[in-house]
């Protein structure tokens, strides 16, 4: 282990130590096997810089363009595909090989359909509401669809949360939560990252806690720790906030074994200084923030070590 005052990023790679050093090795979904440990949290001051791993590359491209396509609220794959590239055509995204496994593609509804993954969940989550007129609005002005004999009531989390954090900053109930149990068997992948909760200090900083049931360490979480601090950020941002902190607890956290190699590999390597997030100061509403509105300055890293990802 490394020891010693911890920075951002040192966490992530202490974490990698305890799993290799104290993890159980286990039989798992996918086939391939994991080593484990259970229950751990990490803690990035977003003051301080922004928390991108640099032992390796980021995925800094995938990263915007999955956090975006959260907030516009799709399950479409081929979205993802021309929000991250520009187009839909020819082109992989880190959510092609769920939109193409064999225990997914009998009930997808169309070329890319991942179902009512977390940015549906974020934006759509629905509810059935038993009822006899055809449609009607309630006092919050969200419409329901007739859909046989109930209607199905759609909340939008995301917005509630933005007035939320708005009208009620010392308030205790600004969450978003993608496990919509009723709906697990018609995600592509039940959601990793299940919930986060936003808190507003008397300074105005917004921080986020967010819960993670699954992580896989090596390829997952460095990419949902600059997620959701990104997304944090662009909260902040939209209110007229400064960010805070972000946590992330964990429940299942696991380096696969076919990735150990590659985490050894990586432990050797020296980290460099934090980036710095600049985002677009003449737009500031998350909804229509663009690829091109987010950058991340002053950023080095070594090279990629790849891996397979498991499905």
């Amino acid at each position: 282990m490394r020891f010693g005052e911890e920075n951002n990023m040192e966490q992530y790679h202490n974490l990698l130590e305890d799993i290799l050093l104290n993890g159980e090795d286990k039989d798992d979904r996918t086939g391939v096997g994991t080593r484990s440990v259970f229950g751990r949290s990490i803690r990035f001051d977003l003051r301080t810089g922004f928390p991108a791993i640099t032992t390796k590359k980021l995925a800094w491209k995938a990263v915007r363009g999955e956090l975006l396509w959260f907030i516009e609220g799709s399950g479409d794959e081929r979205r993802l595909a021309e929000l991250t590239h520009g187009t839909k055509d020819g082109t992989v995204t880190i959510w092609t090989p769920n939109a193409l496994a064999n225990y997914w593609k009998p009930k997808a509804k169309y070329e890319g359909d991942l179902g009512r993954v977390y940015g549906v969940q974020w934006r759509h989550w629905q509810t059935p509401v038993y009822h006899t007129q055809e449609t009607f609005k309630d006092d919050f002005g969200s419409q329901y669809n007739r859909e046989g004999n109930f209607h199905v009531k759609e909340t939008d989390q995301l917005k509630n949360l933005i007035e939320g954090l708005k009208n009620d900053p010392n308030g205790r109930r600004h969450i978003i939560n993608a496990w919509n149990v009723g709906e697990l068997d018609q995600m592509a992948l039940p959601p990793c990252h299940v919930m986060s909760q936003f808190y507003v200090n008397k300074n105005k900083e917004l921080s986020c806690h967010m819960y993670q049931r699954s992580v896989d360490v090596f390829l997952g979480l460095p990419f949902n720790i600059a997620s959701y601090a990104l997304l944090t950020h662009l909260l902040a941002h939209h209110l007229g906030y400064k960010v805070g902190e972000l946590i992330i607890s964990m429940g299942d956290t696991h380096i696969y074994t076919d990735h150990i190699d590659q985490v050894k590999e990586q432990l050797t390597r020296a980290e460099f200084p934090q980036p710095t997030l600049k985002l677009n100061p003449s737009k500031t509403d998350i909804f229509e923030i663009s690829m091109d509105d987010i950058e991340l300055e002053n950023y080095q890293s070594h090279g990629q070590i790849k891996a397979n990802m498991a499905v």
